[in-house]
């Protein structure tokens, strides 16, 4: 999955492919142990960054989601659900750009919660649930070739040539939800 390998042509969504199919060599020193970290991403974030942290919303409103989100939901091609999308800022500075598919059958009673979130991490709320489950972990590599790549690199003064992402299902009482996770260039500085 080496940058190289993926810029030569055009891609419409990102490819995703499993962690445990990873070459570590493939990718970035500096993010791969933000990477594959199986704990809460926003506490790792808080203990690794010297100013205050913050979760800045950049969008969450009911959207058509991609193709291969709603392949990973079992939904219905241009089936609709709320796409949150929120940037983990460090200081003033974005470390992570984290984006959020919840179907409208996991907005239950009890997870409803999940949409009046505002500015109060997702993360925290995900790890301090006893039924949360999270499936296994993907990777993917973002270039200005992938759609996702504008919104993702949307508030950066310098556009990097490629974004290191993961993502995984949760699953809170049953109920699924995507959670995706891009590393911006300036957490690779905070390595622990």
């Amino acid at each position: 999955m080496a940058v190289a390998s993926i810029t030569g042509h055009r891609r419409v969504e990102p490819l995703w492919r499993p962690a445990r199919r990873l070459n570590r060599s493939e990718i970035p020193e500096k993010v791969w142990p933000w990477l594959l970290d199986k704990a809460s991403l926003t506490e790792r974030i808080i203990g690794a960054c010297p100013g205050r942290f913050r979760v800045q919303v950049v969008n969450q409103k009911r959207g058509r989601v991609l193709r291969n989100e709603a392949h990973t939901l079992n939904m219905r091609a241009g089936t609709h659900a709320i796409v949150r999308q929120v940037q983990l800022v460090c200081g003033e500075t974005p470390w992570v750009y984290a984006r959020t598919v919840i179907p409208p059958a996991t907005l239950n009673r009890r997870l409803r919660r999940l949409v009046r979130l505002g500015s109060r991490s997702l993360g925290a709320t995900l790890f301090s649930d006893p039924s949360m489950k999270r499936g296994e972990v993907e990777v993917t590599c973002l270039t200005a070739s992938d759609e996702l790549y504008r919104s993702v690199t949307g508030g950066l003064s310098r556009k990097p040539e490629a974004i290191w992402g993961r993502r995984s299902v949760f699953r809170l009482g049953g109920k699924p939800l995507l959670v995706c996770e891009f590393f911006l260039p300036e957490i690779g500085e905070f390595t622990e």
